[in-house]
């Protein structure tokens, strides 16, 4: 292929993006297999977030859609153009990194300008583009600032606006909010939403922060072991997980499971899940057991619990619970709320 990839503007100035496609993906780096054929879709305009444990093949997903690796087969297609044989540069993709890679020796305005000398961008544009992707981060009044002189949450809106700067046809995003702190998480969160609001471009987000991913995504596709293990909104995935892997990764405190049943009732060849939420205390339950802690998070409490089987329970509950280890608790399993699962495959039955 000769040509790059240009993202079609909008009416109203915004990038509209290209959608992605997947196919049969797959990638080794040496013995270790990093993808196993993998697919995906992600159409035009949507967010998209790859959550999954360290070493399950997000990053290389991203990797190989921006064209820093190579796959061993299968394509990546973008706006429904084959992009295998096209370098990074020339595949409208703009990528950022969890640690920014900011020109330590370059202001915030010559790093998002840098780009575009490289790229023959016109002067004028160039510093269009770059004041314009200064004021949508906030961060117009650091432009004469070095990295050195700023917070990490500021070099991250610095990041994310040396992207903006290339109005690419899709963001790749790997992990760009992992170095920050809870809170400034939060806030950064709500600012990558609001900006995908007004841009509309392609975006994939990678993340291992499983509540990063429920609210960025306009869908969550959950990969481990290099395949794409269920994808779909969010509040589906996390009610209907396909397998016991999706159940016990997505929620924290993860679902209970118990093999044949046991004081949730089954069989013995299936495996039955609930949500500690939906696990309540109730003087008259029927599950009886003791309590072995209870961890106090100011506006509710997690209770583990273990019953006269053996089995351990997690419940999150009201918080100011007053349990103390030892003590005697009845719980209630909430009616409609069990997951089923193959004991043999882990698959939902």
């Amino acid at each position: 292929m000769s040509g790059g990839l240009t993202g079609a503007r909008n009416g109203d100035g915004r990038s509209g993006g290209a959608g992605i496609r997947l196919e049969k993906l797959s990638k080794s780096y040496g013995r270790v297999r990093a993808l196993d054929g993998v697919d995906l879709d992600v159409p035009a305009g949507e967010l998209v977030t790859l959550v999954g444990p360290s070493g399950s093949g997000k990053s290389t997903i991203l990797r190989l859609i921006a064209g820093l690796d190579r796959p061993d087969g299968g394509r990546v297609l973008v706006g429904g153009q084959d992009v295998g044989e096209l370098p990074p540069h020339r595949r409208s993709v703009a990528m950022v990194f969890q640690d920014y890679a900011l020109y330590p020796h370059l202001s915030v305005l010559e790093n998002l300008l840098f780009g575009m000398r490289v790229r023959k961008v016109p002067r004028a544009e160039a510093r269009r583009r770059a004041h314009d992707a200064a004021a949508r981060l906030g961060i117009s009044d650091l432009l004469e600032r070095h990295p050195d002189q700023m917070s990490g949450g500021q070099r991250q809106r610095v990041a994310l606006a040396r992207a903006v700067v290339r109005e690419p046809s899709v963001y790749l995003l790997d992990e760009p909010l992992a170095s920050l702190d809870a809170q400034l998480r939060i806030t950064t969160r709500a600012d990558l939403l609001a900006l995908h609001r007004q841009l509309g471009t392609t975006t994939v987000h990678v993340t291992h922060d499983q509540a990063e991913a429920m609210t960025l995504g306009d869908r969550v596709v959950v990969v481990h072991e290099g395949r794409v293990r269920q994808e779909g909104p969010p509040q589906e995935v996390y009610d209907e997980p396909v397998d016991t892997f999706v159940a016990r990764f997505l929620g924290s405190p993860p679902m209970n499971l118990v093999a044949g049943g046991g004081v949730l009732g089954g069989e013995p060849e299936t495996i039955v899940g609930l949500r500690p939420e939906d696990l309540a205390l109730d003087a008259d339950g029927p599950i009886e057991a003791s309590a072995e802690a209870v961890e106090t998070l100011g506006n509710e409490a997690v209770l583990l619990a273990r019953c006269l089987d053996g089995t351990r329970l997690t419940a999150r509950t009201e918080p100011r619970l007053r349990i103390r280890p030892g003590d005697a608790v009845r719980l209630r399993a909430i009616p409609g709320r069990l997951h089923r699962f193959d004991a043999g495959t882990g698959r939902r039955l």
